[in-house]
């Protein structure tokens, strides 16, 4: 027994003696051996445990096949190394293997293209703001607000309340302009400069007679396809919404005109040097500018506003003149002649009111009652002008003006079909055959009115959506007078679009610009007699699309003297 313990003594003390690697002189305790020597370790034992070469079955010639194989690959690898452009003698397989993979890995990078999509994603600088700038308003501090508690008060009585809407109504009393005539003053041109002369030039043109004739479908897509935007026809022209907007009719010259919310006009000719970028504005009114139009013999801007006034801006006269005022706002007019001497004015609690121009006393030749809903858009048939048709509410009808009475009046054609509240109904421009709506239930529809005889159908109705919310004016769909087919509506979609459809239904063309196109255009109009299109939005800005004979005609003009 003892003989059995000594000897296997002897052989623990043998396994620890080569396990244990010999002290160098000088140090206290074993040292320890590194994982890399244990793994080698590891790794021999393993093949000394490896079953005998008898029980593993390789064939011959899988086993040349695959050291072939190894022994090309490895020949290739080294082939590549020696032959990069960075292979220096010396270095060993693991720096060549070290470049190499710093090759791929720039090549890879330099395949994204990273510095071309960062310079897309780059914010591209804002385009310089053109026409009416931007004033600078200080601050105003306002006194703390205390409880009628804190400032030793009583409780307000009908009185007090009585009191501060009183005051409320003398300041908007206030606010109104003055009856008659209001002096043509531009706000952003100083007192004793006068309006420009080529604006008054301008201004008494006399345009030429538009063409009854069509052009056919393809060439009318055609002629849209080319108009376009630059950062030239983008102009802020008055300072808050608009809400209407019109093309002087020269065939010659570009000159618009745009009303706000505010009651300010202002008129934008894109090559001119008066005002700011040719911009002049003017404030006739003290409440939104609802509608507006040009005359003609002579050619006048004939305004309606909220605040019950309806205005002619004579440039001869230099006056804003009054040709007519209400106790109620108004909405909307039409010409009622071929001279624009008479008009027809929609008064908001339900009126219609035929004024002549020419009359001294200002006041209506008949006024009818229509409906107790307010009115929202009126219109005159362009060949029989004794029809008109009338947007109340979520009704529309036609009416005939030689059987009006002052109250309780027939229609002699209802377009039925309207679910909400109308924004304007329009007779088509050359024949009106045609009447097209734009309703808050998100439908454009085009009724059928060649024949009065009270039957009135539906020929199409087109899906848009008309939800612009408390901030925008109402989308309206308006025809193009040179295409009696066609009509142009904005959009609330993005990107930010204004689009054109046939009566069909069929969808024309699509305006978009990703640049300068960045906001809902709710106004819309066609140009008279030229390929033009004109956009306003909820800024006071407003975007013409033209063809480039239009762009190049402003880029060569000359300054004004």
């Amino acid at each position: 027994m003892d003989a059995d313990k000594s000897d296997t003594c002897l052989k623990t003390m043998q396994l620890l003696q080569e396990r244990t690697p010999p002290q160098e002189p000088g140090m206290d305790g074993p040292v320890r051996r590194t994982s890399r020597r244990i793994r080698e370790k590891q790794n021999q034992e393993n093949k000394q445990n490896l079953p005998p070469n008898c029980l593993t079955f390789v064939c011959l010639s899988e086993k040349n096949d695959r050291e072939e194989e190894e022994t090309i690959q490895e020949t290739r690898i080294k082939h590549d190394m020696q032959s990069l452009p960075a292979h220096r003698e010396g270095l060993s397989e693991y720096e060549l293997e070290r470049l190499e993979n710093i090759r791929q890995n720039q090549a890879f990078l330099s395949s994204l293209k990273l510095p071309q999509i960062s310079e897309d994603l780059r914010p591209k600088p804002k385009p310089t703001q053109k026409g009416l700038k931007r004033e600078k308003t200080e601050t105003e501090m306002l006194p703390v607000r205390k409880s009628l508690r804190i400032q030793n008060k009583g409780p307000q009585t009908a009185i007090t309340l009585e009191m501060t809407s009183s005051a409320a109504r003398e300041q908007e009393e206030k606010a109104k302009k003055a009856q008659g005539p209001i002096p043509l003053d531009p706000i952003n041109l100083d007192e004793h400069v006068r309006l420009p002369e080529d604006l008054i030039n301008l201004w008494n043109e006399v345009p030429l007679e538009q063409e009854t004739g069509m052009s056919d479908l393809k060439s009318y897509q055609q002629m849209l396809q080319k108009l376009s935007i630059n950062d030239d026809f983008v102009v802020k022209v008055v300072k808050d919404r608009i809400c209407s907007a019109a093309f002087h009719p020269s065939s010659s010259n570009l000159l618009m005109a745009a009303g706000d919310k505010s009651g300010h006009v202002g008129l934008w000719k894109p090559d001119a040097e008066w005002g700011d970028d040719g911009v002049i504005y003017f404030e006739p009114h003290s409440r939104a500018v609802t509608s507006m139009a040009f005359s003609s013999h002579p050619c006048n801007l004939i305004t309606v506003s909220f605040d019950g006034s309806a205005r002619s801006m004579d440039l001869e006269k230099a006056v804003f003149d009054e040709v007519y005022r209400s106790p109620s706002g108004l909405k909307s007019f039409d010409f009622l002649s071929t001279n624009c001497s008479t008009l027809l004015l929609g008064v908001w609690n339900g009126d219609v009111a035929v004024v002549d121009r020419r009359t001294p006393e200002k006041l209506h030749e008949s006024l009818y009652t229509m409906a107790a809903n307010p009115l929202r858009c009126v219109h005159v048939h362009p060949v029989q002008q004794h029809y008109f048709v009338v947007a109340e509410s979520s009704f529309v009808n036609v009416y005939d003006l030689r059987h009006l009475k002052r109250r309780n009046n027939q229609a002699v054609g209802e377009l039925k079909g309207h679910s909400r509240s109308v924004s304007s109904a329009f007779f088509s421009p050359l024949t009106g055959s045609r009447v097209l709506t734009t309703c808050m239930d998100n439908k454009i529809r085009v009724f059928d009115t060649s024949q009065m005889n009270g039957r009135t159908p539906v020929l199409k109705s087109i899906t848009h959506n008309m939800q612009t919310g408390r901030w925008l004016s109402k989308l309206s769909a308006v025809w193009d007078p040179k295409q009696q087919e066609c009509f142009v509506i904005g959009s609330v979609d993005r990107p930010r679009q204004i689009q054109v459809y046939h009566e069909s239904g069929r969808l024309l063309h699509t305006f978009r610009n990703m640049d300068h196109l960045t906001t809902v255009c709710s106004i819309t109009a066609f140009h008279p007699n030229r390929n033009i299109l004109l956009g306003g939005n909820s800024s006071g800005r407003l975007h013409i699309f033209t063809d480039s004979f239009i762009n190049q005609k402003i880029s060569i003009s000359l300054p004004v003297c």
